[in-house]
């Protein structure tokens, strides 16, 4: 199984933010990536973090089980089907990661605490540095 860590960030809500994900096999690191997404809201921050760590699977590792570990709980809760998504903006990223999931055998979303995602939040951090914002607290 592989096993993802994702992050998402803004500073300011909406702020400028960034996404960061590691990608993980046998807890041995295979990859990460990290991005600037400009002014926009935690939440698509979190849910841009998702779909590009699964885009990069796709083309990597395409049929593999997945887990994918959040520290949001609202993320983890709309993509387990457990609440509704009502923000239109962020319909159009479930709809992605959605058809981004049929790549793969098995795809599970796990709410962890910040503190185990200090990766993933780094490399969110890393990329809105390099724009010369302020670090997240």
């Amino acid at each position: 199984m592989i096993e993802v860590f994702c992050d998402g960030g803004s500073r300011g809500n909406p702020g400028p933010a960034a996404y960061g994900f590691v990608v993980k096999e046998n807890q041995k690191l295979i990859y990460q990536g990290r991005g600037y997404l400009g002014i926009a809201t935690n939440n698509l921050a979190e849910y841009t973090a998702v779909v590009k760590a699964l885009s990069w699977l796709a083309e990597n590792f395409a049929g593999e089980d997945l887990l994918l570990n959040l520290d949001s709980q609202l993320v983890v809760s709309q993509l387990s089907g457990l609440y509704k998504v009502k923000n239109p903006k962020l319909r159009e990223l479930i709809f992605k990661i959605r058809e981004f999931e049929s790549n793969f055998g098995s795809v599970s979303y796990r709410h962890i605490s910040r503190n185990q995602n200090k990766e993933a939040d780094a490399l969110v951090n890393q990329a809105l540095d390099e724009f010369g914002t302020q670090s997240l607290s």
